[in-house]
């Protein structure tokens, strides 16, 4: 069993590392803006999952993968680009931008849970993360570092569900009021601001380095 002490450190070092801004925040709170709270809500949700994914992959030693293959790195990564370059597109293609309840009907929550899921996943620093930060609390005279490994996950992706959710939440909050009146040039405005946070994302994750 993980010793308080250190159990404290480590949800302190999660709670700062979750609240500090980074591309997942920035996609969350998109997500908000764009479609209100129930989407931002669900968006949290997917990130978070995200988390899980990372998590079994550090515990199981398939993130190492990453941070010995330049091949694969690269591949995740380029994944990540090309997904979040294809949701700049698809958000341009749309005849109009809507941020009413029609825009939030348009995606199902299945499609929120997995723009939020693929936006975690398709990136490799995230799992080269979780394979340095986990294993820094773990003890091998505490048991198997594998299981300690899991269960540390499962607690960072909890605190991930309630900061993401609260964030998506509050964005949400501000979603523009009555948009089924806005002008189709205003639609179109906001349609080119969200592509452009989409590219943005993109080039950013295009420009780490593996």
């Amino acid at each position: 069993m993980m010793d308080t002490a250190n159990l404290a450190v480590f949800l302190g070092a999660s709670f700062l590392l979750i609240i500090a801004p980074g591309p997942d925040i920035v996609f969350l709170i998109t997500q908000g803006l764009n479609a209100g709270r129930k989407a931002g809500l669900i968006t949290a949700l997917g990130l978070s999952a995200g988390n899980l994914v990372h998590t079994l992959g550090a515990a199981l030693g398939i993130s190492v993968i990453f941070q010995t293959s330049a091949f694969a790195f690269q591949a995740l990564k380029f994944a990540g680009v090309g997904y979040l370059w294809y949701l700049a597109w698809k958000t341009l293609a749309a005849p109009r931008m809507h941020s009413d309840s029609r825009q939030s009907a348009a995606l199902s929550r299945e499609s929120l849970f997995l723009r939020g899921l693929l936006m975690n996943v398709l990136n490799p620093k995230v799992a080269l993360f979780f394979l340095a930060f986990l294993p820094q609390f773990a003890d091998p005279a505490a048991g198997r570092v594998g299981v300690q490994m899991l269960a540390l996950g499962i607690l960072f992706t909890l605190l991930v569900v309630v900061v993401f959710g609260s964030i998506g939440l509050f964005a949400g909050s501000f979603k523009r009021k009555n948009c089924s009146q806005a002008s189709a040039a205003t639609n179109r405005y906001w349609a080119w601001l969200v592509a452009g946070i989409y590219l943005a994302l993109g080039a950013r994750l295009a420009w780490l380095g593996g």
